[in-house]
């Protein structure tokens, strides 16, 4: 079986599960924390709708270097920009995904900070570390959540509010 239809299946399954979680961000908990050296709720839930646009990058650049690339978020003021900004960069990295071939997800691709390298994996690798990055802030978004008594979607079957509906 071909790479490109397992990752877009995939994106697309993932999809459900985070667009449902980040449908569930409240304007007036964006500045929210858990823990001090938490990510404000705003934070998190940002990084988690930018993390699709981070197969457009892995599919058209050999290296990310933070020294000549630092980390600036789009500023998000409520949740329909939230929201649309995931759909965009969604859209964008299923977009380069369903063009890309087979040879270009075997080349090499470097996540550095200056001379550090950070990592060097396939471009395949680093679309599956996307998703699996998703996945594991998606979770961090849960737990935000659940502090803050808003009911928990499911992501691979019903989460226990569902389960008490």
């Amino acid at each position: 079986m071909e790479i490109i239809p397992m990752l877009l299946k995939e994106m697309e399954q993932e999809t459900q599960t985070t667009r449902k979680m980040l449908e569930r961000v409240p304007d007036d908990k964006l500045d929210w924390q858990p823990h001090p050296k938490s990510m404000t709720m705003r934070r998190l839930a940002t990084h988690i709708a930018e993390l699709p646009g981070w197969v457009s990058i892995a599919l058209t650049t050999n290296e990310l270097d933070f020294a000549t690339n630092p980390y600036d978020p789009k500023p998000i003021n409520n949740n329909g920009e939230l929201l649309q900004y995931f759909e965009e960069t969604l859209a964008d990295g299923k977009a380069h995904l369903e063009k890309a071939n087979e040879t270009l997800l075997m080349e090499p691709w470097t996540l550095r900070n200056g001379e550090q390298v950070l990592n060097t994996s396939p471009k395949v690798g680093v679309i599956r570390m996307t998703y699996c990055q998703i996945v594991h802030h998606r979770a961090q978004l849960g737990v935000y959540l659940r502090l803050l008594d808003i009911p928990i979607p499911g992501s691979y079957g019903p989460s226990a509010d569902e389960m008490r509906s």
